[in-house]
């Protein structure tokens, strides 16, 4: 078990049934060494009353904006001394409050102000836990970097069944720990990160270029920011919004691409290509459209630069880690790409099926070094994916 000795949890409790079981939860954190503290929404006290936190945690609970006079700023002072905040249960109601950015109370205003990993533990109605706008809230604050404890399945406290269960204390420790033991692994690390698809124009409209969406990268760096490194992001285009507290650095070409990851690598301790760059790219760019009613045109292509045999020319004081998008063999194709390359480690990635791959939330992969015998692919977010990275990136650079 993690050392959670020192370390501080701001609970949010919203209103639900499940608010009873977040006293456990409470006494858990306190038993091993964390200091609670305790927002509760005037909803959550009907539920469970203040004085039931303040006995366990030792702390006053926080109820409003006004409830403290020597606080008046209490939505800054708790979030700023937060190591993590869990919001349990978190009704439908908080959840879209904090995917829309309302802050009409102090949980919804404090959420906002929250410099720590937030964690959210639903519970509700399987009706409305599956209704779409609810959904829509989950995954937009995924995206931005929200970890959500799934609920279980079981009887609900309108006597139903079905998904809506906030998860168990013991669940939920697991997650906290988790992210507790995260928070700050990586910090005084430096990591430049590589993301998206790059374009190669055959003429002002026209490129080649592949599927890549940049959600793999930008996962990476949005969970290494988190973990306490500095973040440089090399990103091709995409709709992504830049996590908070990386610094994006937007290219189009693979030259491009090249050339940033080269200005920024000084001072990196690991350099992660999970870009999809091109091979090729046409040898002549047009300075026009080219029209069809000219013909078919001829296209000559030239390959592009090799990144990350140019980062090996340039030092060998930094981690390399790559990608290996592949659609057979993953695992033996990856082994060879991480020889030939010379890399420290490479994701194995199986695309082309549903669900693994460009554009998809999940990915069947696998973090392969020089080292592993025996790799087995695996289901999971692209955010696990980036930590199960990351886990490995944090053990190496400590050996260094």
């Amino acid at each position: 078990m993690f050392d959670l000795a020192g370390k501080n949890v701001l609970i949010g409790v919203s209103g639900g049934i499940a608010a009873y079981k977040v006293a456990e939860l409470a006494r858990m954190l306190v038993r091993g060494g964390v200091n609670v503290k305790v927002i509760m929404t005037s909803s959550g006290q009907q539920f469970v009353t203040p004085l039931t936190f303040r006995t366990i945690t030792g702390n006053p609970v926080a109820t409003s904006m006004w409830s403290d006079p020597a606080s008046p700023l209490p939505h800054i002072s708790l979030s700023e001394e937060a190591d993590l905040m869990l919001v349990a249960p978190a009704t439908a109601n908080i959840i879209a409050k904090h995917a829309k950015g309302v802050a009409d109370d102090l949980l919804s205003t404090t959420l906002l102000a929250a410099r720590g990993t937030v964690v959210l533990a639903p519970a509700m109605n399987t009706r409305m836990y599956f209704h779409p706008s609810t959904q829509e809230n989950l995954a937009a604050l995924r995206d931005r970097g929200v970890v959500i404890i799934e609920p279980g399945e079981g009887e609900l406290a309108c006597g139903d069944e079905g998904i809506g269960r906030m998860a168990e204390p013991s669940e939920i420790m697991e997650v906290l720990e988790r992210e507790l033991k995260h928070a700050s692994d990586l910090a005084g690390r430096r990591l430049v990160i590589t993301a998206g698809a790059t374009r190669e124009h055959l003429d002002p409209v026209r490129f080649i270029s592949n599927p890549s969406t940049g959600r793999m990268g930008f996962a990476v760096a949005e969970r290494a920011s988190r973990r306490g490194a500095e973040v440089v992001l090399v990103s091709g285009p995409t709709v992504l919004a830049c996590p908070a507290g990386v610094k994006l650095v937007p290219v189009v070409s693979a030259a491009e691409m090249k050339q940033a990851v080269l200005d920024n690598l000084p001072g990196t301790d690991a350099l992660v290509m999970a870009a999809a760059v091109a091979d090729f790219r046409p040898s002549v760019r047009m300075p026009k459209k080219i029209k069809k009613r000219d013909g078919i045109p001829e296209i000559n292509l030239e390959p592009t630069e090799d990144i990350i045999n140019e980062v090996k020319k340039t030092t060998s004081e930094c981690l390399v880690v790559g990608f290996a998008a592949e659609t057979d063999d993953v695992v033996e194709n990856a082994r060879k790409k991480l020889t030939e390359k010379g890399m420290d480690l490479v994701v194995a990635n199986r695309v082309g099926e549903p669900d693994s791959g460009f554009a998809a939330e999940t990915d069947l992969a696998a973090v392969v070094s020089a080292g592993d015998e025996k790799v087995e692919l695996a289901m999971m977010s692209k955010s696990d994916l980036g930590d199960v990275l990351l886990d490995r990136i944090s053990e190496m650079l400590e050996v260094l």
